[in-house]
């Protein structure tokens, strides 16, 4: 069954919506899509690295993506600038560098289209491994920290007061979201993983009464673009990536549509 290539990228499209969806309701609750972007605009310079040193891409892109998460940790305890402004000078920065560092393999030919856009329909049973295995290893650790990263998600004060740790908190999940992306580029690209990851918490959240709740619901709507996103690329012949995150955008607008929900707060 996994030797036809459309039923790869559908499981492969499953894997991706259940670990980013999930972990997209933190990146909405804690308003962290700049952030999210800042790692994602980073993997151009991952893929340069992973070339210079002869590493595969998703080593190339994690690593890098660890350091830039690393390197906000950092400066936001060190620096007196806002965060947008780091996260702004980080992704700018990394794709700059990543250009430059390609300029010196005149001769190195990258397949930017892909890089910026992903290519759902060219996994592999690796790639697959690789999904599924580390999906559900992230999921473990979401888990794991879920009280924590809720109590900081309300307040760091509190959470601090409790013993919860905030900041290693804070850390970790940077690290999980650079994992989420370094293995997602190749299905959705640079330019939409964040997409994936935002649209679907941020519908599923007129309808939660719970974090819980909204979690289950991101991971179900992500699932449901992936394969409206598929198979409507596979009827209209449109690129299967941009697809999905248009089927996502979709559902988000036809839910606006609904009369008050509980997951908002009359005004």
């Amino acid at each position: 069954m996994l030797d036809d290539f459309f039923v790869r990228a559908l499981v492969a499209g499953i894997g991706l919506a259940l670990v980013a969806s999930t972990a997209g309701c933190f990146v909405v609750w804690r308003r962290l899509s700049y952030f999210g972007e800042t790692i994602a605009h980073s993997a151009l310079l991952g893929v340069a690295l992973a070339i210079l040193l002869d590493l595969h891409l998703t080593i190339g892109i994690f690593t890098t993506a660890i350091v830039v998460v690393g390197l906000m940790y950092f400066l936001e305890r060190r620096d007196t600038l806002p965060t947008d402004a780091l996260l702004g000078m980080l992704a700018h920065g990394g794709i700059a560098l990543g250009i430059v560092i390609l300029s010196f393999f005149p001769n190195m030919r990258v397949d930017l289209h892909a890089l910026l856009f992903g290519d759902i329909l060219a996994v592999t049973r690796t790639d697959l491994a690789v999904i599924w295995v580390g999906g559900a290893a992230a999921l473990g650790v979401l888990w794991w920290n879920w009280r924590a990263l809720l109590a900081a998600t309300v307040s760091a004060d509190l959470a601090a007061v409790a013993k919860l740790r905030p900041e290693r908190t804070r850390l970790v999940f940077g690290i999980l979201v650079a994992a989420i992306i370094a293995a997602s580029i190749k299905i959705v690209g640079v330019l939409l993983i964040v997409a994936l990851m935002v649209i679907p918490a941020a519908t599923a959240r007129r309808f939660a009464t719970s974090p819980e709740i909204m979690a289950a619901g991101a991971a179900a709507v992500g699932i449901l673009s992936v394969l409206g996103g598929l198979f409507g690329s596979m009827s209209w012949d449109t690129p299967s990536g941009p697809s999905i995150v248009v089927t996502a955008l979709a559902l988000f607008v036809v839910v606006r549509f609904f009369p008050f929900a509980p997951g908002e707060r009359k005004r």
